[in-house]
């Protein structure tokens, strides 16, 4: 059996008989209605994209509330369309790992385009520039990570390349977002017409950080001539183009080689995963837990797709921000955290089977209802309880989920102000809190300085994962040794003032000297790491 339509076609029966849901929609249609009103184009075709957004589009279709699918773009690695969209023909194989030990196997078959975001590509250019003039279209969406809506470096100055389209203007940009915007550019210059423009990534005010982008872009080709001077209003009036803020949350770790073997057990031909020459990893199935979460805000000057029949929400700006917040600061980010940084000491490769382990479980049970609910914000749309509830009783000890505390504990020293600060700074705000009766959050901040070390708790040297303060930070830390007695515990003051890690002056509000004996007894030998995890979480 191969993952194409032609394969699909002759061995729908065997692909059914293996256990597999297929797209029950009339294809052809479908397609031919996409090509000709496209209504939604999502930028960075990766795991997530493929496993939440292709998979609700899907299930629209296939109920007939939907007519149209999905077109996918790609604008920085093209060989992602190249060695695997199109190969199987835009489908996708939809491993859905549940906590029961049962797989839910789907062929997700709503992308009906797949095209290159090259503006040197004339063809492939032609009909981007094709889609964003048709008055049907509705979203562009992006899943481009973080970093891809960056303009300046962190000193805040211009990235070359993106000064390089600056004075380029938007007939032929490089940059991923010089080319959007171009494309934006060419549905102004083709009747001035609306579009909600959709970050879906996984990071706060998502839609600001795209807005800054696209109006930093026009700014510049206005001020320089090269773009109309009226196309600066079209991108800051919210009736013309919005850019909504989203919080997305689902857990799709990448390709796991034990899927691909079950899949091919199935009699699937053809799954191996290809790594591109820029170095990502993808394949023609996608392995993903069953929780997942969009909530969008509410703001579509074209009109809005019916995805609230698909399970995803649409509210008012205020209430992203509330889910949002209660996400990272409280019911799942800081629990995440927590356990990358004691998993790594512990040398565990999988956050599953840190859950089976009562003192990881009772720390994160701690963090999340003892310490994070008391000051959680609580959006009204999600309840808090229930959400921890979820994350520490099905989501993390989903067994089947092959995702790593390695992969989570990258960038820690960026991750810590959110997901630990603002508990904080809650309770120091609040007359009925008290800040010392944080116990476990600061066991966290302790943790983290003996994981700079870089030996775990048997006394092996490990590598931590990519962190841009790892050098700076582990300075602090490199001339301490397991055993007994750390000295010079107050040299770690300067980094523990530090706000822009902790989100808080940790010494200013009276935890440092818990974080510095936490650590001295973290690190004073050999199984010091669990035995004071023992100690604290009273197992």
């Amino acid at each position: 059996m191969k993952l194409t339509r032609a394969g699909l076609e002759a061995d729908r029966a065997a692909f059914e008989a293996a256990g597999y849901s297929l797209p029950t929609f009339d294809y052809e249609t479908v397609k031919k209605n996409t090509l000709e009103n496209p209504a939604w184009i999502h930028f960075g075709a990766g795991n997530i994209f493929r496993a939440f957004q292709a998979n609700v589009v899907q299930n629209l279709l296939n109920r007939g509330i939907l007519t149209a699918g999905l077109i996918a773009a790609e604008g920085y690695d093209y060989e992602i369309i190249e060695k695997s969209n199109r190969p199987h023909d835009n489908l996708t194989i939809l491993a859905t790992l549940k906590a029961d030990n049962t797989v839910e196997k789907t062929v997700v078959g709503s992308i009906m385009e797949s095209l290159i975001l090259d503006s040197g590509n004339e063809k492939e250019y032609s009909r981007l520039k094709e889609i964003f003039a048709k008055p049907s279209l509705q979203m562009a969406s992006f899943t481009i990570t973080e970093k891809g809506y960056a303009v300046t470096d962190a000193k805040g100055n211009v990235l070359p390349a993106i000064a390089a389209d600056f004075e380029k203007g938007p007939a032929a940009p490089d940059s991923y977002l010089g080319k959007v915007v171009s494309l934006l550019y060419h549905r102004y210059q083709n009747g001035r017409l609306p579009l909600a423009m959709v970050s879906m990534d996984n990071c706060s005010h998502n839609g600001d950080k795209l807005f800054a982008a696209v109006s930093a872009f026009a700014k510049a080709w206005c001020e320089k001539g090269l773009a109309e001077k009226e196309f600066m209003d079209y991108v800051t009036d919210r009736s013309k183009i919005s850019f909504p803020w989203t919080m997305i949350d689902k857990i799709t770790p990448r390709p796991d080689a034990k899927v691909e073997a079950m899949l091919a057990a199935d009699g699937i031909e053809e799954l191996e995963p290809v790594i591109t020459s820029k170095n990502t990893y993808i394949a023609p199935f996608v392995n993903a837990e069953e929780c997942e979460y969009l909530v969008i805000e509410d703001a579509f000057p074209a009109g809005r797709l019916p995805l609230e029949e698909g399970g995803i929400i649409y509210t008012d700006r205020e209430t992203v921000d509330k889910v949002e917040k209660m996400k990272v600061c409280t019911c799942l980010n800081p629990l995440h955290t927590a356990l990358a940084i004691f998993g790594c000491l512990l040398g565990y490769t999988l956050v599953s089977d840190e859950m089976k382990n009562p003192l990881l479980k009772k720390l994160v049970e701690t963090i999340g209802y003892v310490e994070g609910l008391p000051v959680v914000v609580n959006p009204g749309i999600l309840d808090p309880r229930e959400f921890i509830d979820q994350v520490v009783n099905v989501r993390i000890p989903n067994p089947f989920m092959p995702d790593a505390p390695q992969r989570i504990a990258t960038d820690t020293s960026q991750k810590l102000a959110i997901r630990y600060g603002e508990t904080i700074k809650a309770y120091q705000k609040d007359p009925s809190l008290n800040v010392a009766d944080l116990k476990l959050i600061p066991l966290v901040f302790a943790g983290w300085l003996r994981y700079l070390m870089a030996v775990d708790d048997q006394g092996n040297p490990f590598t931590p994962s990519a962190d841009p303060l790892l050098e700076a930070a582990g300075a602090y830390v490199k001339d301490y040794e397991l055993s007994h007695a750390s000295k010079d515990l107050d040299k770690l003051d300067k980094l523990l003032s530090n706000e822009k890690v902790f989100g808080v002056d940790l010494v200013s509000a009276g935890l440092a000297e818990t974080v510095k004996n936490y650590f001295a007894e973290l690190s004073c030998g050999v199984g010091a790491v669990e035995a004071t995890l023992r100690k604290y979480t009273n197992q």
